[in-house]
């Protein structure tokens, strides 16, 4: 080991931001600078670490060059030095946290469990074998347990377990792993399960033993994890998962599955080495992957999907759990369909009574609901589709700060906010649908929880266009002057330049089920000329009939004949389409007749809904159990081997521009009757979205330039789709697809507000 100099000395001062506490930080950079013979301390503070070294020029060089190069799962954001008086300092130490002027997030995301802790509790011979809050500085929970900044045991749920002797000595060690791991604990000191029956009294079993029995024997388990309640059961079991699902109110939407380690998931799934990356991944987002066939899931789990969402344990719990039941278990979110997720004993014994036959609680507490996150592999990298548990508080850095602090309440489904704060935005877990008080009041919750780790009140704050949303209703009853109307698909395009630093112009290509435009109608085929203060609309997807309104999202059928009426130019020969000998002669005039007269018959241009028609007229779908089912098999049913095309028009003879699908949907209508395959049909609709919308682009360049193209909304969370448009418009154009952003209504709130900012300035 070298030692400082002691002839000329130098001082910096070098603050560090970002992902930098939580993650076994402070003790990396005392033993780098142990190791370069630096002198000094480092310290939290609210907005991350700040390092005083003293030492020679070349000494100090080389600590900053390893610092930039913090290992997984810290984060470097930003990396500021100054010069400050050189010290002589006796060597380097670990100094307690201090307060700063600018709150920053600087608490990580909750993290899967490391290979060092899962060895542990897999050894007998280790005193926290089986312990099922085993953690480290690289694992554990860390922003569900947070309770403010700085992110240290005082301020986190683990404040009420005072450590024994062992894991203390740990603690304040600074080359143990364990050093500052703020939520360590083992047997001793630590949290403890308890088994609970279906009523809420306690089983004098041991609690572990007892739901790995009642999940074997078929029951349901709600099963307490870092952010939440689970509901469990053996997703082997076509009875236990039915069970599930008539009790959870949950028809046929998939649920996901916990196995219990990577070679269990390769026996179920088709992985790629990205797949397996990700599942592996310290943030474990659920991950839908190919499903393989046959298998030993239940169809119950995935009805009619080839995909299945996979996820590996995360947590000591799940690795426990997942062992002594030996099987893969449906882990799904604790609540009834589309409510927050339950997260405190008291309140899963209420909500949760009647579906779960046990409870395995602790007394952990949570303080903030985080739901598990969902990902998928789209053309070569992962894309975040629900960004919760692993990924919530990462900030997104702005390429310009904001002017004042601004909340953004996002949309009414998958709802989720972001707070912008500076050059930073933080987009809040995942809440769900706003169908509810419960879940409003889980938004508005939650939101002021981010405020007050941020230190900040909000002076701006954004919402959806549409009048009757219940966010746009929370964001009008707040106390704050400013209050910004955000249309839907800016928000979706803003979304996308935000997560890649692009200032704009660029052409923004938004396509999704629906969202409300400026002109009153809805949106959701969209074209755009879009920057942070403004957009043009370029062009739209000719407009479908929704007879019955959201009807016609239940009941697709109503989708299919408004849009072969209109291909057809009146009332279309529905003879040899399998799709209408479901449906009664009566139903079909009903319908007609709504449209003619325009009684509860709105105009929608959202891509997801001519995704909805197509889908039933081709797969025979009358029906859909949940928003979207329709659109998604008939995603999944193309054929990956079929490359072909139909016709399509673009009328531009006014503003905007009209992609008009019709000749598409006469071809389809004749390639149903004639018998040819739903998946080379379902292959040839992509292609030819994916190729219409190409021509819009080019279309829009050729009279504002190339620009950047950022494509967004809910429709390229579908991977055929995606991955076509980008090969069409990638040897052109530079092309941005969404990452760690969703690019559905969860990401519309990063949109939102940099929006409201850029306008209110």
């Amino acid at each position: 080991m070298r030692h400082a100099p002691e002839a000329n000395p130098l001082g910096q001062h070098i603050e560090i931001r970002g992902t930098v506490q939580g993650v076994g930080f402070r003790p990396w950079v005392y033993r780098v600078a142990k190791e370069l013979g630096i002198a000094g301390r480092v310290s939290n503070d609210a907005s991350g670490v700040i390092i005083d070294a003293f030492a020679d020029d070349k000494a100090l060089l080389k600590f900053r060059e390893t610092l930039l190069n913090a290992p997984t799962p810290a984060r470097v954001q930003t990396f500021t030095v100054r010069a400050i008086p050189a010290e002589a300092a006796a060597g380097f130490s670990i100094v307690g946290s201090t307060e700063a002027t600018q709150r920053r997030i600087s608490i990580p995301p909750d993290l899967a469990i490391c290979p060092e802790c899962a060895r542990e509790i897999a050894d007998p011979w280790n005193r926290r074998f089986s312990y099922p809050f085993t953690n480290c500085t690289h694992c554990g929970p860390r922003f569900t347990i947070a309770t403010d900044v700085p992110y240290d045991r005082p301020a986190t749920t683990m404040g009420a377990f005072r450590l024994c002797g062992a894991c203390a000595r740990e603690y304040s060690d600074p080359v143990d792993r364990r050093f500052h791991a703020e939520p360590t604990a083992c047997p001793r000191c630590g949290p403890s399960l308890r088994a609970l029956d279906a009523d809420g009294g306690e089983l004098a079993t041991a609690a572990l033993a007892e739901a790995a029995f009642e999940l074997r024997e078929g029951g349901i388990v709600a099963v307490k994890g870092i952010g939440g309640f689970h509901l469990a059961c053996d997703a082997t079991s076509a009875g236990a998962v039915r069970r599930l699902r008539e009790r959870k109110r949950r028809e046929e939407k998939p649920f996901a599955v916990m196995v219990r380690d990577l070679e269990a998931a390769r026996r179920l799934a088709i992985l790629s080495p990205e797949e397996e990356r990700l599942l592996s991944s310290p943030e474990a987002p659920i991950v839908l992957v190919q499903r393989r066939r046959p298998s030993v899931i239940a169809d119950e789990v995935a009805p009619r999907n080839p995909l299945l969402g996979l996820l590996l344990p995360y947590s000591p719990l799940h690795h426990l759990l997942l062992r002594a039941v030996d099987r893969p278990l449906v882990m799904t979110s604790g609540n009834l369909s589309e409510e927050p997720i339950a997260y405190r004993n008291e309140e899963a014994l209420e909500r949760l009574r009647g579906i779960a036959d046990l409870f395995l609680v602790h007394d952990r507490e949570i303080a903030t609901r985080c739901d598990d996150s969902v990902a998928r592999i789209v053309a070569g990298k992962p894309m975040v589709l629900r960004r919760s548990r692993g990924y919530v508080p990462r900030p997104i850095r702005l390429r310009r700060p904001v002017r004042r602090p601004v909340l953004a309440v996002g949309a009414h489904l998958r709802n989720t906010f972001c707070l912008a704060v500076d050059d930073m935005a933080v987009l809040g877990p995942h809440i769900g649908d706003l169908d509810g008080p419960d879940a409003l009041q889980s938004l508005a919750d939650a939101a002021d929880r981010m405020a007050r780790f941020l230190r900040v009140k909000p002076e701006v704050i954004a919402h959806d266009l549409h009048p009757t949303y219940a966010s746009t209703a929370y964001a009008l009853a707040r106390a704050e002057a400013i209050k910004i109307g955000v249309q839907h698909h800016h928000a979706h395009v803003v979304s996308a330049m935000a997560e890649h630093g692009l200032s704009g112009p660029v052409i923004g290509v938004a396509f999704d089920g629906t969202g409300y435009g400026q002109d009153g109608t809805a949106w959701g085929g969209e074209v755009l000329l879009a920057g942070t203060n403004g957009f043009e609309r370029l062009a739209t997807l000719r407009p479908i009939w929704l007879a019955g309104s959201e009807q016609a999202i239940r009941q697709p059928w109503r989708l299919a004949l408004a849009l072969l009426d209109d291909a057809f130019g009146g009332e279309a020969p529905l003879d040899g389409l399998p799709l209408f000998a479901q449906i009664t002669p009566e139903q079909v005039r009903v319908v007609r007749q709504m449209i003619a007269r325009g009684v509860n018959s709105p105009l929608a241009h959202g891509v997801g809904r001519l995704f909805d028609g197509a889908g039933a007229l081709v797969l025979g779908r009358a029906t859909s159990a949940y928003e979207g089912q329709v659109a998604t098999e008939w995603n999944l049913a193309a054929n990956p081997a079929e490359r072909s095309r139909y016709g399509f028009d673009i009328d531009r003879s006014g503003s905007p521009w009209i992609l008009d699908p019709r000749p598409m949907i006469r071809a389809m209508a004749q390639d149903v009757r004639a018998g040819r395959p739903a998946g080379d049909i379902s292959a040839a609709f992509h292609d030819t979205l994916a190729a219409a919308t190409a021509a819009l682009v080019g279309a829009a360049a050729v009279r504002h330039g190339r620009l950047p193209v950022v494509l967004t909304g809910g429709c390229f969370q579908n991977a055929r789709l995606a991955e076509t448009v980008l090969a069409d418009l990638s040897p052109q154009f530079d092309v941005y697809l969404h990452g760690e952003v969703p690019p559905g209504d969860g990401g519309i709130a990063l949109g939102q507000a940099l929006i409201a900012d850029a306008v209110s300035r």
